[in-house]
């Protein structure tokens, strides 16, 4: 069976050859004619060889070269020189691993102790409505040095599909999400501060469940976590909590619950701050006056 142009297919693979044996063995020696051919016809045309495929980097041994024709006698050949390896251009840099931050360190012997003169971890506690998001926002946005902010509610929304929706009720499912974005704003917060980037992150901890909440909290980022209570009045709270949307705004049953657990803080030891009568701006400002005390007495907890 001939092809289209008259010339004849390429016999089947042999026993020992294929798409990678040598073409030249396969060849008809000089002189011979290739069965089927008929006198005076073209040699049968070959198929191209196919180009290699490396998977998973650079091949392992020597890569072929596309087969060239022969050089004429009389050309000289021609000299290439060694070309030199090619360095890394790819712009990766290799960033300090994150670790666990370690509790501050005794304050310097003289003056007070400036937030802004270390990386910090602070978490800013607060039931739904205290206004933990949006100071932790601006305090991010208005410091002097880098600093980053995580909030776990947000980290718990990049689950889309089987989004366990608080709203619905606290289960099993609830609460793994919940423990997988803790870890996973934990892992954020060390690796930003082993890169010289502070970091806030809010969450409503309640002071009743200790292993789940701020021992979490605490395992997760390290000890030198620097925990700050937002606890404005619960009309406060009703009131910013009724501004919200989605699945963010919660019913007035289940705020007053949340508040009324929150109160439990006090007592603690943990720095407490009212905010029913401050602005963002202000109390921004009273969470760096609370942090600077905290880093000259650290917090057992």
């Amino acid at each position: 069976m001939q092809d289209a142009v008259g010339s004849p297919l390429p016999p089947p693979h042999q026993p020992g050859q294929g798409p990678g044996a040598d073409w030249s063995s396969a060849a008809p020696h000089a002189g011979q004619q290739h069965q089927g051919a008929q006198p005076g016809s073209a040699p049968p045309s070959r198929p191209p060889a196919p180009a290699p495929v490396y998977l998973g980097g650079a091949p392992s041994g020597p890569v072929p070269q596309a087969q060239q024709p022969p050089l004429p006698q009389h050309a000289p050949v021609p000299q290439h020189a060694p070309v030199p390896p090619t360095p890394d251009t790819t712009g990766h840099m290799r960033l300090p691993q994150g670790d666990f931050v370690p509790t501050p360190g005794p304050p310097p012997a003289t003056g007070p102790v400036d937030p802004a003169a270390v990386p910090l971890a602070v978490l800013l506690i607060g039931p739904a409505g205290a206004g933990k998001t949006s100071v932790a926002k601006y305090w991010a946005e208005h410091r002097r040095v880098p600093t980053a902010h995580i909030s776990l509610d947000d980290v718990r929304e990049w689950v889309r599909s089987g989004f366990a929706d608080p709203q619905s009720g606290w289960n099993d499912h609830s609460e793994a999400q919940y423990r997988l974005a803790r870890r996973t704003c934990g892992f954020a917060a060390r690796n930003f501060l082993a890169n010289g980037i502070s970091c806030i992150l809010d969450d409503a901890v309640f002071p009743d469940r200790p292993v789940v909440g701020l021992g979490g909290w605490k395992r997760h980022v390290g000890p030198g976590l620097l925990p700050v209570v937002l606890l404005p009045g619960l009309e406060v709270v009703l009131e910013r909590n009724a501004e919200r949307s989605g699945n963010r705004r919660l019913t007035d049953e289940e705020v007053a619950r949340i508040h009324g657990r929150m109160a439990g803080w006090y007592g603690s030891g943990l720095p407490i701050i009212d905010n029913s009568q401050l602005d963002v701006p202000a109390t921004a400002r009273v969470l760096d006056d609370v942090l600077a005390r905290l880093l000259a007495s650290p917090p057992k907890w």
